[in-house]
């Protein structure tokens, strides 16, 4: 079964994170899917046996709520105990929605890989470097 990095985004970087989450699980030989949230129904998700998920922090660092929190309150209830990797960037603040947001996921007993992954703004060359040597981990796990 392929892994699904399905995510929102505002101004394109986390769409960046996205692709380099794609990226590195495919250079570790296994098959993924590349969407966002409008090309992902709920019930898509049932369809991998991993799923990375990704959302820049918006507002007063919280998950952007018009089209992503509806999206995601719909998905986390069939997530089970589905690896799952979060993503997502920021553009103040420390980056505190990917606490508040992981803390979410482990009050739900949710199968949280590690720790999200957030950057500040854009991925530098170093940093989605990374992204995607997180992402072979997750793949190979």
């Amino acid at each position: 079964m392929a892994i699904l990095v399905v995510y929102w985004t505002g101004t394109g970087n986390t769409e960046v994170m996205a692709k380099n989450i794609y990226d590195g699980i495919i250079a570790a030989g296994v098959e993924a899917d590349l969407k966002q949230i409008d090309d992902c129904l709920a019930d898509d998700i049932l369809n991998y046996e991993k799923v990375a998920i990704g959302c820049p922090s918006m507002g007063i660092e919280e998950l952007e709520p018009e089209e992503f929190l509806p999206w995601y309150e719909e998905v986390e209830p069939i997530l089970g105990d589905m690896p799952l990797l979060l993503f997502g960037s920021y553009g103040w603040g420390e980056g505190e929605w990917m606490d508040y947001w992981e803390e979410r996921v482990h009050d739900l007993g949710l199968n949280l890989f590690e720790k999200g992954i957030k950057i500040a703004s854009m991925p530098s060359r170093k940093e989605s470097e990374e992204i995607k040597e997180i992402a072979k981990r997750f793949a190979q796990s």
